[in-house]
């Protein structure tokens, strides 16, 4: 099972005595403009196609992915989500050893868990910034031959330059690097710092629908390999039918729109900007929290005095806001909570509110 998740919107509706709709969810690192306009009628025309089975490794959509991003189809494996992938890896490499970049998603360590992989972690330093120490992470790598690394990282919104990864996966040809872009769409620019065309055979990327467009309900991620032996491996580890029919059409609606999609992702980028910007300069006179840099749609915030996490936290929910709490995130502790942006009135809303509660 699954451990180390955020807030739960069905719980806190539950204990509340109200409707998920009432909740404003400031938990889930979803984009605050999406869906992209037209998506969701789209969908309701195709809602009679479920009658029948989808495609049994969702070819069109794979297509349709590959061909936006100028890749080579068969390279590239669509799934249940990125999780999928994610608990597939351990069997689908062989790994027995992990290292986790860190702190960041749980559900790496819970994948290693799940295979009885040993796994360790290299930890990003408050001190930092949580910016990786790489003479440190290279040390921390050794003996490992699987590598996990969120770029940009979640919960703490660090992105790692590109050519640093490239230089760090040529310098360990030996180690397979996971690299999760699943937050990469929000950042400025942030086409520019995929590993998509790497070229690297030890590397693996990982895509999400989910986050950028706002549909974690349907289900959808891919996988992405430089060469067709890594594809196989996971290919032999794939259940047909991984991905429901609206979730293929989905895709394919939104990568075919090309100019439309990318304008989408622009818009939400320079949206995410100014909202960081703007939430930031809020509480630029409260002594009480402190916002770390992010290049995504959530900011991670320590608080400085003697409030913790949870109280911070209960406070939020009881006024039906939802945020993360991050004490369950290895490396951090219960002074740590994460805010993932919203509309500006939404985000203004919280600003306020969160100020009345920091002494």
């Amino acid at each position: 099972m699954i451990k180390g998740h955020g807030g739960n919107i069905y719980e806190l509706a539950r204990r509340l005595g109200c409707e998920t709709s009432d909740i404003i969810d400031m938990s889930s690192n979803v984009n605050p403009l999406g869906p992209p306009h037209g998506l969701a009628d789209f969908l309701r025309k195709e809602i009679n196609t479920v009658t029948a089975l989808p495609e049994v490794s969702a070819e069109r959509a794979v297509c349709a992915f590959a061909g936006k991003y100028e890749l080579d189809p068969d390279l590239v494996l669509a799934g249940n989500g990125t999780t999928q992938f994610i608990y597939n890896i351990p069997q689908a490499l062989g790994t027995r050893k992990a290292c986790i970049l860190a702190p960041t998603y749980s559900d790496y360590a819970d994948a290693c868990i799940m295979h009885r992989v040993e796994h360790s972690y290299s930890m990003s330093e408050e001190s930092r910034e949580f910016k990786p120490d790489f003479l440190q992470f290279q040390k921390d790598i050794e003996g490992a031959d699987t590598v996990f690394i969120c770029n940009p990282d979640n919960p703490t919104g660090v992105l790692i330059p590109a050519d640093t990864l490239l230089s760090l996966c040529k310098s360990h040809p030996n180690k397979n690097f996971i690299i999760d872009e699943s937050y990469l769409p929000f950042v400025i620019r942030g086409d520019a710092e995929s590993m998509l065309h790497c070229g690297l055979s030890n590397v693996i990327v990982l895509n999400s629908m989910s986050k950028i467009f706002r549909i974690p309900g349907l289900r959808i991620g891919f996988l992405i390999a430089c060469n067709k032996k890594a594809i196989e491996k996971f290919r032999r580890h794939m259940l047909p039918w991984s991905v429901n029919r609206l979730a293929q059409e989905a895709v394919i609606y939104l990568m075919e729109r090309k100019a439309e999609t990318d304008a989408f992702i622009e818009a939400t980028r320079f949206f995410l900007e100014t909202e960081r910007n703007r939430f930031s300069e809020a509480f630029k006179h409260v002594s009480g929290i402190k916002f770390f840099p992010s290049t995504t749609s959530f900011m991670l915030a320590v608080l400085l005095k003697d409030q913790t996490s949870d109280e911070i936290c209960s406070a939020l929910a009881d006024d039906r806001i939802l945020i993360r709490n991050c004490s369950n995130f290895k490396g951090l502790s219960e002074r740590f909570i994460r805010i993932s942006l919203k509309t500006a009135e939404v985000n203004h809303n919280l600003a306020e509110k969160m100020k009345r509660l920091l002494k």
